[in-house]
């Protein structure tokens, strides 16, 4: 009885939460609109507008969101091209992690559960077609080898890129780079202190089918937003080091006097 009461909370909480998704996208698309172009300077030739333009885009990048996201059907997940299958994926991942958070579920319990389950259905089909002489087979379920050599190499090679790229900032010369990998590790791990794993990943699963279908859309607004960001952050930092350069040549200036 409690299992068949959980089952409809899952089905109500995926429901309401493909609503939720579904309403938020729609909101967001018809009532934002989206402006053509963010321009940091006004220019009159055309071409060195769309440098300028290339310049302001967020990291300096060059392709799409969809080209950077891998352009297959997971790009096409993420930037929500299909808002059934990007709801229902959301929808699924929000019942897999109130099952294990709000309902209390356990990996091992769910797992026992599942194969109890379709042993029960096997069993009752299997004698069902015994006794009406029935020739249909009991289906059988059986993964493919192929699958699993898949994601096991796809998991390999990113995680392969993710190290190289961490190595390649650490032996750079670009300290920029290195100071912001290592903000977000850190604050990747203050967020771990803050909730479990599982937790983390949901976050991360949310933040993937919502941050960038966000930016897809108003992306000249974001970029017109982060272009005068960096150029704040630019004039303190040359502010900070003419003020540190001064400093210095004070004391180098300071220490030749007192040695004379």
């Amino acid at each position: 009885m409690s299992f068949k009461l959980k089952g409809e909370k899952l089905e109500r909480i995926e429901s309401a939460t493909e609503n939720i998704i579904n309403a938020l996208i729609d909101t967001l698309s018809d009532k934002v609109p989206r402006q053509n172009s963010f321009k940091l300077f006004e220019e009159k030739n055309s071409s060195s507008n769309s440098v300028s333009a290339q310049m302001n885009k967020v990291f300096g990048r060059q392709k799409t969101i969809h080209q950077i996201l891998g352009g297959g059907k997971s790009a096409d997940v993420l930037l929500w091209r299909n808002k059934r299958i990007s709801s229902s994926v959301l929808a699924g991942a929000t019942a897999v992690w109130a099952l294990f958070e709000w309902l209390n579920y356990h990996f091992l319990t769910l797992i026992c559960l599942t194969l109890a389950s379709g042993m029960l259905l096997q069993f009752v089909w299997s004698n069902a077609a015994r006794t009406f002489n029935s020739s249909s087979d009991v289906p059988r379920i059986k993964l493919p080898d192929k699958l699993f050599m898949e994601l096991a190499v796809s998991a390999a090679d990113q995680l392969n890129q993710f190290l190289g790229f961490i190595q390649d900032i650490s032996c750079g010369r670009s300290l920029k780079d290195f100071v912001m990998v290592v903000f977000g590790l850190w604050a990747a791990s203050v967020i771990g202190s803050w909730c479990n794993f599982l937790t983390v990943l949901y976050i991360g699963f949310v933040s993937a089918h919502v941050v960038p279908v966000l930016y897809e859309r108003y992306e000249d607004q974001v970029d017109y937003s982060f272009a005068n960001l960096v150029g704040v952050l630019q004039k303190q930092y040359s502010k900070l080091d003419d003020s540190l350069k001064k400093k210095v040549s004070k004391r180098k200036s300071f220490k030749s006097k007192k040695s004379e």
